[in-house]
């Protein structure tokens, strides 16, 4: 039988859907038929970014839900669930952090970026578990970073110090790849539930963009000399969220442009 991206039928929930990659992930998620609860805390914010996509409204759906609240994605997963009787796939999107000083930073600033990169993916989780063991299926998808893996290139934010990723970013995004494999070879054998990972290189935001000659630092440092668009990324999540990637588990799948193969 041929596995294909078709996502007919599927309930995915992401966290973030409306920021800068997490629009385009959603609307490809969408293109392929799926049904996307966009979980975040500004519905104003959610309505004005996919109010462009008339056709496709009844497939998007917001739902209230603050990742630093474990009580918040409780609820989130539990009104879903009643709606849909089912969550088939999660991605982990969202994040928050404050702080960036290699040097000087409080350890409130270290850790909030660590809960908001970090633990707010492990709570996520957790709160998915029950239904996706009940069903003896799901697929769980979180988003890392090639930052996660490997050290910045200083030298390319020597003219931009502030666009620079700070250390608990790094750290934190290193730990999101490490609990993609234990929960992979925790939930498979005996629940059927897939979990992986993705890894961007460089997608500034289209504020950052703005400055031609550190995107042009960042295109120069990948193999294919440009840096990443949102679109670039939607593919990777269809296919982890499709029955087309079924055998594939416990990975962390880099989409960089071949940064991290330099």
């Amino acid at each position: 039988m041929i596995q294909n991206f078709d996502l007919t039928d599927k309930v995915i929930v992401v966290t973030g859907g409306y920021g800068h990659l997490g629009r385009a992930i959603v609307e490809h998620l969408i293109y392929h038929h799926a049904k996307v609860y966009v979980l975040g805390r500004n519905k104003e914010k959610f309505d004005k970014i996919f109010q462009s996509h008339q056709k496709y409204l009844s497939a998007i759906q917001f739902q209230y839900c603050d990742i630093k609240e474990s009580d918040d994605l409780k609820i989130a997963f539990k009104e879903i669930s009643k709606l849909e009787n089912r969550i088939d796939v999660l991605i982990n999107n969202a994040y928050f952090m404050k702080g960036q000083s290699a040097d000087y930073m409080s350890d409130d600033d270290w850790s909030c970026g660590i809960d908001g990169t970090l633990n707010s993916v492990y709570r996520a989780i957790r709160e998915i578990i029950p239904y996706m063991k009940e069903a003896k299926n799901g697929k769980i998808i979180n988003m890392s970073s090639m930052y996660g893996m490997v050290a910045p290139h200083f030298e390319v934010y020597d003219d931009c110090p502030h666009f620079l990723n700070p250390p608990h970013y790094g750290a934190a995004k290193a730990g999101v790849i490490q609990l993609t494999k234990y929960y992979a070879s925790y939930l498979g054998k005996n629940f059927n539930i897939n979990v992986n990972c993705v890894s961007p290189g460089p997608f500034p935001s289209e504020i950052v963009q703005e400055n031609y000659n550190f995107v042009n630092q960042l295109a120069s440092n990948t193999c294919l000399n440009r840096i990443g668009l949102p679109e670039d990324l939607g593919g990777v999540f269809t296919f982890l969220a499709s029955n087309a990637s079924n055998y594939i588990t416990g990975q962390n799948i880099i989409v960089d442009g071949g940064w991290t193969s330099k």
